[in-house]
């Protein structure tokens, strides 16, 4: 074997083992970005889980708003990538408890049962209005003695938590907005940030209110953490008094 041919020879070999151990490398890190982002939503490959719609304020019995339905789409491709299976069930017909399987569950409690009973047994600090009255309160969010209004298309809130029970359970990720769209701005917010809430809380449960701004013209796009309120969220209001 002449100088040449082993120069080519050689030349080959070693761009073989360089695209080996690149592509070896890209799938590693593929991989361990995946089980991150299992281990944060709780949805190993081949899990089940559960998207618990609300109903249309003002709309027919079973009916689901487009923004809802929208913010189903945004988490749906979420457990698509983590190859967990989606069962999709309405809030009024969820008879279970959580921890067992990934749960998550959208709309404020005026339109979902589920969305009430998770703020009452793990979120005992945090009011939200419910009554429908005209007025500033309509709709507002109180936590930790601050209270987050609603300013109709101008400044929407959406509270965001990850909640579980303990090591070894499944999380509840409740999306409870103000507004549909703020639903799907939550949704959306937890689809591009769940690497940096990963990082921030690791498997711990939290609790943050999203402001959504100018929803009117800019729809669930610009939605931006306002505050942390995991401590007041989860303190009695009895006891905080």
């Amino acid at each position: 074997m002449n100088d040449d041919v082993r120069n080519i020879v050689l030349g080959v070999v070693a761009t073989a083992i360089s695209g080996g151990f690149g592509w070896f490398s890209r799938t590693y890190l593929w991989r361990r970005k995946l089980r991150r982002k299992q281990a944060f939503f709780g949805l190993p490959t081949g899990s089940d889980c559960m998207f618990v719609v609300n109903r249309q304020m003002g709309g027919t019995e079973g009916s689901v708003h487009r923004n809802d339905a929208f913010a189903l789409l945004e988490i749906s491709a979420l457990i698509k990538d983590c190859s967990a299976n989606l069962q999709i069930v309405s809030h009024d017909s969820v008879r279970q408890g959580f921890g067992e399987r990934a749960e998550f569950c959208v709309g404020g409690p005026a339109s979902n049962a589920r969305t009430a009973a998770h703020l009452a047994s793990m979120l005992p600090g945090v009011r939200v209005d419910v009554s429908g009255e005209p007025g500033p309160d309509r709709g507002a969010i109180r936590v930790g003695g601050e209270t987050f209004r609603w300013d109709k298309g101008q400044v929407d809130h959406v509270l965001l938590a990850r909640l579980t029970t303990g090591p070894g359970t499944r999380p509840v990720f409740l999306i409870s907005g103000q507004t549909a769209i703020s639903n799907q701005a939550g949704a959306r917010y937890l689809a591009r940030h769940h690497e940096a809430l990963a990082r921030k809380y690791g498997g711990d449960s939290f609790c943050v209110v999203l402001k959504v701004i100018n929803s009117h013209a800019y729809g669930p796009d610009m939605a931006e953490l306002l505050a942390d309120v995991t401590r007041a969220a989860r303190t009695p209001v009895e006891a905080a008094a």
